[in-house]
């Protein structure tokens, strides 16, 4: 049976010293489809924490600084084929978008932090205005959203701008 929950979730954007994003390839897909990092946000986990933790699991990154959070989180729905992953729990997922500079170097990297799950096996530093046109389509419109929310914070560079 399917619930119209959805489950809570935080979006990692991660942008380097010249304001480009990272954008990775699924590990699970023949073919190249790219996300953001991503994941789940486990009871009583802080934003910032969950996101934290999700980008150093799924990318092997650490080195970086908070830059924005934006105020509201952002849903989609799951595709039926997709329910089938989460037990048919969730009908999709609440994002919270959080927004990181990357002060370390690309060797950081490393999708192989956890053998069990790898979540991606390749990765890119794109302009954030090319996100929304690479992700799958149930997702574009959060990644749009999300993409025009950050731009602005991406010109500032090498600037930070806490909000």
């Amino acid at each position: 049976m399917t619930t119209n929950a959805y489950r809570k979730n935080v979006g990692i954007i991660v942008a380097d010293k010249d304001g480009k994003v990272l954008m990775c390839a699924r590990a699970d897909q023949e073919d190249l489809q790219w996300q953001f990092p991503q994941g789940g946000i486990e009871n009583g986990e802080d934003i910032v924490a969950a996101a934290e933790r999700e980008l150093r699991e799924e990318t092997g990154i650490s080195s970086v600084r908070l830059i924005g959070i934006m105020p509201e989180p952002l849903r989609y729905d799951f595709p039926k084929n997709a329910r089938k992953r989460y037990g048919a729990l969730y009908k999709g997922q609440e994002q919270t978008w959080v927004l990181f500079r990357f002060y370390g170097k690309d060797n950081e990297i490393d999708f192989l932090t956890n053998p069990e799950e790898i979540e991606f096996k390749s990765f890119e530093w794109v302009d954030i205005s090319e996100a929304p046109q690479r992700i799958v389509a149930f997702k574009k419109q959060v990644y749009q959203k999300a993409a025009e929310y950050f731009a602005p914070y991406l010109k500032e560079v090498p600037h930070e701008r806490k909000i």
